[in-house]
């Protein structure tokens, strides 16, 4: 009978076991952020982990050339995971349109993002957002904080300040004025254009009224910034026509150069191989005065597979990266990459809080191109990156470039009103 009374007792051990166990519900999260594996295990998952006991989460990154392809054929065999990482604008509208993303507009976390943060992950009517925003890059300009001390420089707020600068630093002849080159195009569009430019076109206020055709690329403040990348040309130092990203970067953490235009993503790495103490300035404005305007240009959000076998659960995730516990986490782990959320976070990293700070100083914005207007051919994103260098390198005329460019969206976009 004690043996018999033993077997019972562990038989009922085992079936509660198992019956608990049957209840944890695990999360899968499909990603192209490999590099941020480690982040995702060791501090993402634990936290959340603790306080949704019941829930447990994988993080199963794909290399970032092979996720869009991996993806899809995964969602096509229904064999995704519950929860997707999100590129911003059509790659995830595609998914949404397609069924395979799940409206997300009822959950209540939505309400701590504001409506700039959202539009990368929305219908174009703004009628469904399918991801929760979850971090953004900020554009402006890092510096050489012992450069300018040798050389008694301030931080300009102005343009004329700005080039006034410029000219000082060229005349002492002991750094490059500014690390940028030509040589791989896109940092001319994305470092410069869409770096200086909100503040011609006021930010939101001018992308939303070129996307309705009530601006053109012809207009003053659409032409106007490309006069003044050309401008920048005689401080970008000898042979930037030659020089790719990973020079630039080379010419600045090195030393030899003061000024970096730059996304906030340089952050980490620049911190990993500088040996100088650095510092950031925002674009400055045109006027003293003036508005000033920073493209806080959204990255990456996460949504919900339609097919997930556990929407409860991958629902409860997605409320707490809404959260300001995971904004917190998400911010200081990668100092660069800024949460979305309306939730104030407390960065330790002085860079990124020099950055992050300008949000309370200035409107923000995200690059004029990327939603809508880069869907047909000729891509306007694309166009820009080439119009940008030929501004710098004065090979066409700002009136020339606006009128190219305004000419290839004709050419397929017709404004909705």
């Amino acid at each position: 009978m004690k043996h018999t009374t033993f077997r019972m007792a562990l038989l009922t051990t085992a079936l509660v076991a198992s019956g608990a166990q049957a209840q944890d519900v695990t999360l899968t999260i499909e990603s192209w952020r490999n590099d941020d594996l480690a982040l995702w295990q060791d501090k993402i998952i634990p936290a959340f982990e603790a306080s949704h006991p019941g829930i447990k989460v994988q993080f199963t990154p794909t290399a970032p050339t092979e996720y869009d392809a991996a993806l899809g054929a995964k969602l096509a065999a229904n064999s995704a995971g519950d929860l997707i990482t999100c590129r911003p604008f059509d790659k995830s509208l595609e998914l949404y349109k397609a069924g395979q993303l799940t409206d997300l507009s009822d959950l209540e976390a939505m309400s701590n993002f504001s409506d700039v943060a959202k539009a990368a992950w929305q219908t174009d009517d703004g009628s469904a957002t399918f991801c929760v925003p979850m971090a953004s890059v900020i554009h402006g300009f890092i510096y050489n904080k012992d450069a300018f001390a040798e050389l008694g420089l301030e931080v300009p707020t102005t343009e004329d300040e700005f080039f006034a600068l410029l000219d000082k630093i060229k005349e002492d002849g002991t750094y490059i004025p500014m690390a940028m080159g030509t040589n791989d195009q896109w940092e001319a569009a994305t470092m410069g254009y869409n770096n200086i430019g909100p503040t011609y076109w006021k930010g939101e206020e001018g992308r939303i009224a070129l996307i309705k055709g009530e601006q053109k690329l012809t207009d003053p403040q659409w032409v106007e910034p490309y006069a003044t990348l050309h401008k920048w040309a005689p401080y970008l130092g000898d042979s930037y026509e030659a020089q790719t990203y990973p020079d630039s970067q080379n010419l600045f953490t090195l030393g030899r150069a003061a000024i970096y235009p730059a996304g906030s993503w340089e952050i980490s790495g620049f911190n990993a191989q500088a040996d100088f103490e650095m510092g950031a300035f925002k674009p400055p404005v045109r006027t003293a005065g003036d508005t000033c305007y920073i493209s806080d240009h959204t990255d990456v959000g996460i949504g919900m597979n339609a097919a997930s076998a556990n929407p409860e659960a991958a629902r409860a995730f997605l409320s707490w990266v809404a959260s300001p516990e995971f904004a917190d986490i998400f911010g200081n782990a990668l100092p660069g990459f800024f949460p979305l959320s309306n939730a104030p976070v407390e960065l330790t990293d002085p860079l990124a809080k020099e950055f992050v700070s300008w949000r309370g100083e200035c409107e923000r914005t995200i690059r004029s191109t990327y939603q809508i207007l880069s869907r047909g051919t000729p891509n306007l994103e694309n166009e820009t990156w080439g119009a940008s260098v030929a501004a710098i390198k004065g090979t066409m005329t700002p009136e020339e470039i606006g009128a190219k460019l305004q000419a290839g969206l004709d050419s397929w976009y017709t404004p909705q009103n």
